[in-house]
């Protein structure tokens, strides 16, 4: 189909993209067009005005800034996934990366498009929650920081303001100790997740100390697994860990479509939340 008529400026700086966004409430940021051009196509979005962003440098890169890792919301899914710093200190993020889509969309979509389209299907949305990365927004009225707990509001609906631009993600670097694994189910390597667990785990003396677990496709938004990761605290690593995971679809509403119904994807949360534990805590 073709889209409905909007508007196009490119952007020569963040301030004048937050300029253009805030002069028109129906505009919206194009970023690698990955996510928001099959929504145009099929006249599921009617921007008034697109403001593209891929050319400013102060959305770009991977950063290592001490205590977190900072990815601009410019960068690439294949930057990220390639990037030294993400493997190194957030590994997760790098495992859930390398699962988007193909090569050909990793090298145009990018980091923060594709968090900011919040479609609770896509891979990285449940990893940031998991790892309780930090939003950085832009506006007129200067910077604000969104919790990950608080960005994704509804389904393809996050918590950005009218007028404001997602400049990045800060995400923690967790330390010594902890392993990582993300764990997908879905049809082909190209298709979208019908379940997928992100999960972080921290090790101390034999037993789990800590877990953090991110669902994804499991409700309108990532949904973090909160009921497992009580269950796992205290847990020794030689335990049976099947039975604390079968609470990972407590208090989740999948959706039903095509590909799965909710039952069916409650009984996979709960398989692959108990692999990508075993995976995790196993893990260097």
């Amino acid at each position: 189909m073709i889209p409905a008529q909007f508007d196009y400026v490119r952007a020569g700086s963040l301030g004048e993209a937050v300029q253009e966004l805030s002069a028109d409430e129906d505009a919206k940021v194009l970023a690698g067009g990955q996510s928001l051009l099959p929504l145009l196509r099929l006249r599921l979005a009617y921007p008034s005005k697109l403001v593209d962003v891929g050319r400013l440098p102060e959305l770009t890169g991977v950063h290592d800034r001490g205590d977190h890792v900072f990815i601009g919301a410019m960068a690439t899914h294949d930057e990220v996934m390639r990037s030294g710093v993400v493997n190194a200190d957030c590994p997760l993020v790098a495992q859930a990366t390398a699962t988007v889509a193909d090569p050909a969309v990793r090298h145009r979509g990018t980091f923060g498009g594709s968090l900011a389209h919040c479609d609770p299907a896509g891979d990285l949305p449940a990893v940031v929650l998991a790892l309780e990365g930090v939003f950085v927004a832009r506006s007129g009225e200067g910077e604000r920081e969104i919790p990950a707990a608080e960005f994704f509001v509804d389904y393809l609906e996050s918590a950005l303001r009218p007028g404001e631009v997602l400049v990045g993600v800060r995400l923690p670097k967790l330390g010594a100790g902890w392993g990582y694994h993300y764990e997908k189910f879905h049809r082909t390597a190209q298709s979208w997740a019908i379940v997928g667990v992100a999960a972080a785990v921290k090790r101390s003396n034999g037993a789990i100390e800590e877990a953090r677990i991110g669902l994804t496709n499991m409700g309108p938004t990532p949904v973090r697994a909160h009921a497992v990761e009580t269950a796992l605290r205290g847990r020794q690593l030689s335990d049976d860990l099947r039975q604390a995971c079968e609470e990972a679809a407590a208090g989740t509403s999948p959706p039903s479509d095509l590909h799965a119904q909710p039952d069916y994807r409650r009984h996979l949360a709960r398989v692959l939340t108990h692999r990508a534990i075993l995976h995790a805590a196993g893990s260097p």
